[in-house]
């Protein structure tokens, strides 16, 4: 049986040892700032471009270029392996389809799969693939896990500040109408052909609001894991909303509080939250 190697790009949410200790190649990501252009991961870092959204700044991101992707997949390839690139949603960004092309144009046996994620939830499934592929599972067994993986991952994006989530042009233009129109917080949600707004609010109220009615819906439905992938929000910030959001019977969720990647924090600036959930069963349809 051939060997399967995993391919996944900068926007996930990895920590160092996860990504050494499952074999994983990263692609990364690009990002503009006033005119210079820095590598995701490789020449800049997250702590990085926390200060230069601190300073201002309106970072632009790109994707990789077809290129990139062959070369890495030809490279993996060389010894006979297949390749499964699991990549961030086509509503953020083209580099699922970027990837498409590349795995076409190359010389190995490369199947990639739209995540219809990113972040932790995109992690939840680069994470079950690699296992998969460890243990000798098949190319359609790991793209069966990971599709189950989706159907229980929420994203739900705390916005505190609209700026660059409306600069990057994310949202519809009638939300991005909406929200011009006074000073306020949103949460939006990635579901698997949009992102939308969710609640908009004055105040962090309406964060804490949604995490009760987040904790509400998992009272019988426990959330397994959760992550709080930030732009720079205190110790003290991160464990309110950890607390608003899990109930009593998710206490031993696994949990992870970093700073999301360059990627992510181009496009929801400073103090945003991801809160990201891996549950026991899928939402009730009237949520998703």
């Amino acid at each position: 049986m051939a060997n399967i190697k995993i391919v996944t790009d900068s926007s996930v949410q990895l920590t160092p040892a996860e990504i050494k200790e499952n074999n994983i190649t990263i692609v990364p990501l690009t990002i503009e700032i006033n005119g210079q252009t820095f590598v995701d991961g490789e020449t800049i870092t997250r702590e990085e471009l926390v200060e230069e959204l601190k300073k201002g700044n309106k970072p632009k991101t790109s994707q990789p270029a077809v290129g990139s992707f062959v070369d890495v997949f030809d490279r993996l390839g060389e010894d006979g392996s297949q390749v499964v690139a699991i990549l961030l949603s086509d509503v953020l960004s083209g580099t699922y389809q970027t990837a498409v092309s590349a795995a076409e144009m190359s010389s190995t046996d490369v199947t990639v799969i739209n995540s219809k994620s990113t972040d932790r939830g995109e992690a939840f499934q680069v994470l079950a693939a690699a296992k998969d592929a460890a243990a000798g599972k098949t190319v359609a067994e790991i793209q069966a896990h990971c599709k189950d993986i989706l159907e229980r991952t929420t994203i739900d994006v705390l916005v505190d500040n609209l700026d660059n989530i409306l600069s990057g042009g994310r949202l519809g233009k009638m939300a991005s109408m909406l929200t011009k129109l006074i000073n306020l917080k949103v949460i939006v949600r990635l579901r698997e052909n949009s992102l939308d707004v969710v609640k908009k609010g004055r105040s962090r109220k309406t964060f804490f609001k949604y995490c009760a009615e987040l904790k509400e819906r998992h009272q019988d439905n426990s959330i397994q894991e959760l992550s709080l992938s930030n732009v720079d929000c205190s110790d003290e910030y991160l464990g309110k909303v950890k607390d608003a959001v899990l109930p009593e019977s998710s206490k031993d969720a696994a949990y992870i509080a970093r700073l999301t990647s360059p990627i992510i924090m181009t496009h929801t600036g400073l103090n945003a939250i991801g809160v990201i959930t891996l549950a026991e069963k899928p939402e009730p349809d009237e949520y998703k």
